[in-house]
């Protein structure tokens, strides 16, 4: 290898370095899009059920929302309680509980839970609806939804829980691996699922 050469291979092994380095710093801020937008129906994706709904009542109560939409899995359980008679328990005991509608839900992935939205939201009124889920899946819901539903206008709100993602994702191990795991379904979605 002649002298320029070398000189060439260690200026792309430096620029790449740099790149792996600022990616390594940014992946958890880059995962996150916190950009609520007023809407017609607030919609809680399955999952986190001791953040999400709160979040989304938070939002309704701030005028982001006529009314919400909580996805719950139709065939979970908790224990031998169906997660739907919980979810219904738990709508009774909170002041808002007229403007709450359960969607059940079938799918397992967030593409499959966009398409039992769907069904859901026919009989909602408006076009606008509001995201609410994990900080850290904000990016992939908010670009599946979009992809999937085409003919709503969405956005998206964080439910944030520092026990499962923070941004210095490199702080914590429990962060780490969702971090990790999140990039990989996102990469995912972007290259495969979407051509789908």
């Amino acid at each position: 290898m002649t002298r320029a050469n070398r000189r060439v291979v260690g200026i792309l092994g430096v620029v790449l370095i740099a790149m792996a380095t600022i990616f390594a710093a940014n992946a958890g801020r880059w995962l996150v899009l916190d950009a609520p937008a007023r809407s017609d129906v607030i919609l809680v994706l399955a999952g986190e059920t001791d953040r999400r709904p709160e979040r989304a009542l938070q939002l309704l109560d701030q005028g982001y929302g006529h009314s919400i939409v909580m996805n719950v899995p139709a065939a979970a359980m908790i224990y031998d309680i169906p997660q739907i008679q919980l979810a219904e328990q738990y709508i009774q005991r909170v002041p808002e509980k007229a403007a709450i509608k359960i969607c059940p839900i079938m799918g397992l992935s967030t593409r499959e839970e966009s398409q039992d939205v769907a069904r859901c939201l026919a009989g909602e009124e408006g076009q606008r609806i509001l995201i609410v889920t994990s900080e850290f899946h904000t990016r992939r819901a908010l670009s599946i939804f979009r992809h999937e539903l085409p003919s709503k206008s969405f956005s998206v709100a964080v439910a944030h829980d520092d026990t499962q993602f923070g941004m210095r994702w490199w702080a914590h191990r429990q962060w780490a691996k969702t971090c990790m795991d999140e990039w990989i379904r996102l990469l995912w979605w972007t290259a495969v699922e979407r051509w789908r």
